[in-house]
């Protein structure tokens, strides 16, 4: 993140013309998100999110910003400049643990698990609980995770792979209620689990598997999961469950 702060005349074209001078602090985000502060208030006096392009010129007589949007242009000219420093930035999160690579804190945003100084990131499954232990092997938190059964596996897919466990536990578990062939635990598109027929292409049919574990039978024969919203079938679309 760049900041900037001094003596500024800032000027915004776009939906609202706007031309305003103070001593205001800017500051230029990753996202090329460009915001001007000055003292009253917790909003910026002018913005511009996610610009498509930020240009910065500097001197030893100050700076200039130009970040522009489509239609919309937010330029700021120093007069006078009190600061002028890169500072580093990272995601904010819930602490999950240690990274085991350079020891510094992780965290859970969103839907991945981060390490705050050396950027090592993991994409979470969804529903994902982290757990306050750790992988034997790498160091990294375990997760907890539930497709049809509960898993405890590692962050690092790599390391520990959720899908070979499901595959393990449910791989022609189940049979397909249209041609009477194995459903097969594979990857669908995204990334998802799908159980498919062992017929296809001949069959088509196919089921994402819901974040959930199996508690019955289902009168069509396929499983019914226990969900965060309810109890539903394999087959999302089965009568038994709808409405």
């Amino acid at each position: 993140m760049r900041l900037f702060a001094g003596d500024c005349t800032v000027t915004f074209e776009g939906a609202r013309d706007r031309t305003q001078r103070g001593h205001v602090v800017v500051v230029v985000k990753p996202d090329k998100t460009v915001l001007v502060h000055d003292a009253d208030g917790y909003q910026p006096v002018a913005w511009l999110t996610r610009a498509d392009s930020v240009t910065i010129e500097t001197d030893d007589d100050g700076f200039g910003v130009t970040a522009q949007a489509d239609d919309q242009m937010l330029r700021v000219v120093s007069h006078a400049t009190t600061t002028r420093r890169d500072v580093p930035v990272s995601a904010a999160g819930v602490p999950v643990g240690t990274c085991p690579d350079c020891d510094s804190a992780l965290v859970r945003t969103g839907g991945d698990v981060r390490c705050l100084d050396c950027e090592a990131r993991y994409g979470l499954p969804a529903g994902a609980t982290v757990l306050d232990r750790t992988c034997d092997d790498c160091g990294l938190p375990l997760l907890r995770v539930e497709r049809g059964a509960v898993f405890e596996v590692c962050t690092d897919y790599r390391c520990d792979s959720l899908p070979e466990h499901v595959t393990e536990r449910f791989d022609g578990e189940w049979t397909c209620p249209d041609c009477g062939s194995d459903l097969r635990i594979v990857r669908g598109k995204g990334g998802h689990l799908v159980a498919g027929c062992d017929a296809y292409p001949d069959c088509e049919t196919a089921f994402s598997l819901p974040t959930g574990v199996v508690v019955d039978d289902c009168d069509c024969g396929l499983p019914v999961f226990e969900t965060a919203a309810g109890r539903r079938c394999l087959d999302g679309t089965c009568e038994r469950f709808e409405g």
